[in-house]
């Protein structure tokens, strides 16, 4: 049978239940050299359904993908590359992966030139710190105008598009993701699959800006609030966290809508969005509680639709595989 019918199959068989049997099929399709079949289980490989995760085998699976000329596993393996998943970290080895991948694929070429456009170091990172304002002291907020370029603004909302889903919070007791009318929005996670390297050097950047690593950061979340939905007063820091939320830090991705901006009630402190601009704020006192200071909302988006990205930042290093309810 063809790819197409094969990988058919496989989905009826894991619908059915027979999640042995949709595996042997695509197992054996793979060894035989089946692209797609490749990419299937490599796939299943990260993601630990309906075969137990193990990331250094997937790594494996995809460059015999990548070997056969399977586009979407080039990319995928750039990403994995670049953020350590099966394997040691390697900005250079992604930037050289990615400079194969573009000899024939139209959006490598594009975060080739995106890439080519930034001040970056040999190693990914910001080659100047950016230019800040201080707002408020405790926490402190800052303000980071033109964080980012319209075009990695533009790089980030399409990279989430076909992701989105209603939003949801950590629920404190159990650090599971749950529906609450706190948060109206629609949202989407770039995962470690979807870290493309333009997504990579932005994490970087704001890891710099925060001046932690880069691995503290949970997965980049990227929001759309369209007429009346918003995100009522709240903390970002959840509570009794094993490793806490310490730092927030949002980026405006566009403009022309009305309303939505972000509030500290207790501060008194308003900010507009702009696209490219960023603000980063503590989430925690000392002792690694909330500051009942850092309380913020997302204001109503009166006209239009608004785009956020958020980068929540860790105390420790986060698994962004296992996801937050594993960390709380």
């Amino acid at each position: 049978m063809n790819s197409e019918t094969l990988l058919i199959e496989a989905d009826r068989l894991l619908a059915a239940g027979q999640a042995v049997q949709a595996v042997s099929i695509v197992a054996a399709a793979a060894e035989q050299g089946d692209v797609d079949a490749l990419f299937r289980l490599a796939s299943w490989n990260l993601t630990g359904g309906p075969v137990p995760r193990d990331l250094r085998r997937a790594r494996e699976i995809l460059r015999r993908a990548v070997a056969i000329g399977h586009v979407d596993a080039a990319l995928l393996e750039i990403a994995l590359t670049a953020n350590g998943s099966g394997s040691p970290a390697s900005w250079h080895a992604a930037r050289t992966l990615l400079a194969v991948a573009a000899r024939s694929d139209p959006v490598a070429a594009q975060h080739i030139a995106l890439l080519d456009a930034m001040r970056l170091t040999a190693d990914g990172h910001p080659a100047a710190e950016p230019a800040s304002a201080r707002l408020a002291t405790q926490p402190e907020i800052r303000h980071f105008p033109a964080l980012l370029t319209r075009e990695e603004c533009a790089h980030l909302a399409n990279a989430a598009n076909d992701l989105l889903l209603p939003a949801g919070v950590v629920d404190p007791r159990t650090g599971r993701a749950i529906t609450h009318p706190v948060r109206t929005s629609d949202a989407a996670v770039i995962g470690p699959m979807r870290e493309s390297l333009v997504v990579r050097a932005i994490n970087q950047r704001l890891a710099t800006i925060t001046a932690t690593d880069i691995a503290q950061g949970e997965a980049l979340t990227i929001l759309r609030y369209r007429p009346g939905q918003q995100f009522r007063p709240h903390f970002d820091a959840i509570g009794n966290a094993r490793n806490q939320r310490t730092k927030t830090v949002l980026i405006y991705l566009n403009e022309g809508f009305a309303g939505g901006e972000t509030h500290f009630p207790k501060l008194g402190v308003t900010i507009r969005p702009k696209a490219g601009d960023a603000v980063s704020f503590t989430n925690t006192l000392a002792d690694d509680t909330t500051d009942p200071q850092s309380l913020h909302a997302g204001l109503p988006v009166v006209q239009g639709v608004k785009w956020l990205a958020t980068r929540w930042i860790r105390k420790r290093p986060f698994d962004a595989w296992t996801g937050p309810e594993t960390q709380a």
